[in-house]
């Protein structure tokens, strides 16, 4: 536990989702960088990387991903923030590494650094990570057109002939789930694309609220469709208001749909409310039936930081999940550490509408 103590004060951009920007290029969170790297772990992880630093008996623990039946890690590397190096290079490095230590689940999204992300994400791939790895991307596109363009340069940019699984993206407005499966919608370019062989499996990601998670999940029923995974936010403070933990986790594992958690730290609000440290947020998340755990790992010490809590979790018991939740309660009431929620900060098709066609 001597580790978790020492990584537990990193600040931390773990978002899947970036803040809403302008324009497609050069998008930038806009928070405040990690206050301090700690000296001996910065040296020893950039000199020789993190291959080979985990011991046998050091795995990443896996899990299933619902009605898939694939085996996904417990960590996922979130996508946005791999593609914010200065030098592409590491951002190949930190995807190859993090594959090396027994990742293999990679997220990312058609708009994310204006392709950046996964034009580098492609990079890494090379050379046999790809058949190592789980890829899992986004599209925006909300009718046929706009959706299958997406599909098509994402598949372009990560070169590969198929994704494993393909979501979509910002799943945030009341109106989007009956665009996404109207007639000439883009529900019909994405299982085209499935039965082509170019997407394995479907889902859908969103940050705003449960209640549109769950009209998302009935719209879908109504036309006699399962989704495969559901990614949202599952952290400390949405525990206690307008959870998705409480609303729709429930009805995922009920019908053993894939859980797919990401803003563990609120990106990294829940952080600078000083109420719970980067560790127990993880485990937080993990304590949950999450498949997968998507955080962003934007330097190697962070990737370390992410390695470290996935080996050190063991289930937290009630009176730890008591305690955490304590402490947490009243920063959550405002909603200031949940911006996804109750602001525009992270809306990037709400900055961008053209992205959705």
């Amino acid at each position: 536990m001597t580790r978790n103590n020492t990584h537990s004060n990193y600040s931390h951009p773990d978002s899947s989702e970036p803040p809403a920007k302008n324009t497609l290029a050069n998008q930038d969170p806009g928070v405040s960088r990690r206050d301090f790297l700690g000296m001996t772990a910065t040296s020893l992880m950039l000199a020789g990387g993190l291959a080979g630093a985990a011991k046998p008996d050091s795995k990443i623990p896996h899990r299933t991903l619902g009605r898939t039946g694939e085996s996904v890690s417990l960590i996922g590397l979130g996508g946005y923030h791999l593609g914010k190096q200065s030098d592409p290079d590491e951002s190949i490095r930190i995807m190859r590494t993090g594959i090396d230590e027994g990742i293999n689940f990679l997220d990312n999204c058609w708009d994310y650094n204006g392709g950046e992300s996964e034009i580098r994400m492609g990079k890494a791939l090379r050379d046999g990570y790809r058949q190592k790895a789980f890829l899992m991307t986004k599209i925006d596109g909300r009718n046929k057109a706009t959706a299958a363009t997406q599909i098509n340069e994402s598949l372009r940019r990560l070169q590969t002939d198929r994704i494993d699984l393909l979501q979509f993206h910002e799943v945030i407005r009341d109106t989007d789930p009956d665009r996404i499966f109207a007639n000439g919608g883009a529900i019909e370019a994405v299982t085209e694309a499935q039965k082509a062989g170019k997407v394995r499996f479907i889902g859908f990601t969103g940050h705003k609220s449960p209640d549109v998670h769950l009209k998302m999940l009935e719209t879908a029923s109504k036309h006699s469709f399962t989704f495969d995974a559901v990614q949202m936010p599952l952290n400390v403070m949405d525990a206690h208001v307008n959870s998705f933990e409480k609303k729709v986790l429930p009805v995922l594992t009920k019908g053993n749909v894939g859980v797919l958690g990401m803003k563990p730290m609120g990106d990294p609000f829940i952080l600078k409310s000083k109420t719970a440290n980067a560790v127990e947020c993880l485990h937080y998340a993990m304590k949950l039936p999450t498949s997968v755990v998507i955080t962003g790992c934007d330097s190697l010490p962070i990737l370390q930081q992410a390695l470290d809590a996935a080996r050190t979790f063991r289930p937290m018991d009630s009176s730890q999940v008591a305690a955490l939740l304590a402490k947490t309660a009243k920063a959550a009431e405002s909603g200031e550490f949940e911006l996804y929620k109750t602001t525009h900060h992270f809306d990037g098709t709400v900055a961008n509408p053209q992205w959705l066609g």
